[in-house]
């Protein structure tokens, strides 16, 4: 009995240290885990936009290709959908900058937010809804004075 009682000890206490370890390896895999961030998708504003911009005077140039980023399949489709939509409110954006503005670093940050919003405004007034439309990018931006 003697011999009995040490066993029954030690098995006590491995009993009560098991589910111990066993929640704080569940609470490290949990706090270790990242949500799967979703594969971004990129859309391509395809032919290249080549505008006119800026006031009378001299012609100016300014020729960008720009991509679309969403996230889900759904939102893709929308602006393959609203394409042309997309393309108009683009190129009448892309004329209207002044020479002064877009020639800073500022300009053409503010005309990538401004298309962003604009790309947004014309998939929510024909769908009715969000958008999914995540970013727009500059994958190339000539501008030609």
């Amino acid at each position: 009995m003697a011999m009995l009682r040490p066993l029954v000890l030690i098995a006590c206490c491995l009993l009560l240290w098991h589910p111990q370890t066993v929640a704080q390896d569940e609470e490290a895999e949990a706090e270790g885990e990242t949500p799967a961030k979703p594969e971004a998708l990129y859309i391509p504003l395809q032919p290249p936009f080549v505008v006119n911009y800026g006031g009378p005077g001299r012609l100016r140039y300014l020729k960008a290709e720009l991509t679309v980023r969403v996230y889900d399949v759904s939102a893709a489709q929308k602006v393959r959908h609203h394409m042309p939509a997309i393309r108009d409110t683009l190129v009448t954006l892309m004329s209207r900058q002044e020479e002064l503005v877009i020639d800073t670093q500022e300009g053409k940050e503010q005309l990538r937010q401004d298309a962003l919003t604009a790309i947004r405004t014309v998939i929510e007034n024909e769908e009715g809804e969000d958008t999914g439309v995540v970013d727009v990018f500059f994958d190339n931006l000539i501008v030609q004075r």
